[in-house]
C-alpha cells in the first residue's frame, strides 16, 4: 500500500492549504467521485474507476505547469484532503483559464473551505501566474455554488440554455468570470512552508 504523500502545502491559507496531486491520491478521488452527490453538479457523467483516475493522473501531469494547476484542498489541521480545484485550459497569450473545484468529502460541505480554498486560487492566479480573467460554468440548479462564487467576485457572464440533462430536466449552464481588477482578494498566497 501507497503512504499518504507527506505535507507539502504550496498555496497557505487560514484553514486550508493547496498542494499538488500524487499518485497515493487516487483511491481518495475514486471514493469521491463514485458518490452520487458528489456527482450531481459536476461534469462528469458516471462514476470514475481507478483505471480511468490512473489514465488522468498521466494526462494531468503533463498539462500540469503548463495548461493546467490542479490542486489537493487539504485541511491545516491535520492534512486531510477534502476536495481538489485547479485552473484549466490556462491561456497564457490571452491571461485566461477555466476554473474547477470540488469538495469530495461531504463532511465538510458549507463550512467555508471551499470559499477559502477559491480566493487562495484566484490569489494564485492573479497574483503568481498573472491572469486577467477566470471562468467557470455551473448548472444553474447549483444555488449554492453560484451563491459561493459570486462571495469570492464571480459574476455571471451568461448562459446557455437548457444545455444539460440533468435529474429529469433539462438546466442552464451558467457561465461566471471574475477579471483581476474586480477581484476582492480574500487571500494572500504563502509561498512553501512559510
Amino acid at each position: 500500500m501507497e503512504s499518504l504523500p507527506e505535507r507539502r502545502p504550496v498555496i497557505r491559507g487560514e484553514h486550508v492549504y493547496l498542494r499538488p496531486s500524487e499518485r497515493a491520491d487516487l483511491p481518495t478521488f475514486v471514493r469521491w467521485f463514485t458518490d452520487a452527490d458528489v456527482l450531481r453538479n459536476l461534469a462528469m457523467r458516471a462514476p470514475i474507476s481507478l483505471a480511468a483516475e490512473e489514465h488522468w493522473f498521466e494526462r494531468m501531469l503533463e498539462a500540469q505547469g503548463k495548461t493546467d494547476f490542479h490542486f489537493i484542498i487539504c485541511l491545516l489541521s491535520d492534512d486531510r484532503p477534502i476536495g481538489t480545484i485547479g485552473l484549466h485550459q490556462v491561456d497564457l497569450r490571452n491571461g485566461t483559464a477555466e476554473f474547477g473545484i470540488a469538495i469530495g468529502e461531504k463532511d465538510y460541505w458549507g463550512r467555508g473551505y471551499g470559499r477559502e480554498a477559491v480566493n487562495l486560487l484566484l490569489d494564485y492566479a492573479f497574483r503568481i501566474r498573472n491572469l486577467r480573467r477566470v471562468w467557470l460554468e455551473t448548472h444553474a440548479s447549483n444555488e449554492r455554488a453560484i451563491r459561493a462564487y459570486r462571495a469570492c467576485g464571480f459574476g455571471e457572464e451568461g448562459r446557455m440554455r437548457e444545455h444539460v440533462w440533468l435529474a429529469g430536466r433539462y438546466v442552464d449552464n451558467v457561465i461566471m468570470g471574475v477579471m483581476r481588477e474586480e477581484w476582492q482578494g480574500g487571500g494572500t498566497v504563502g509561498q512553501g512552508n512559510a
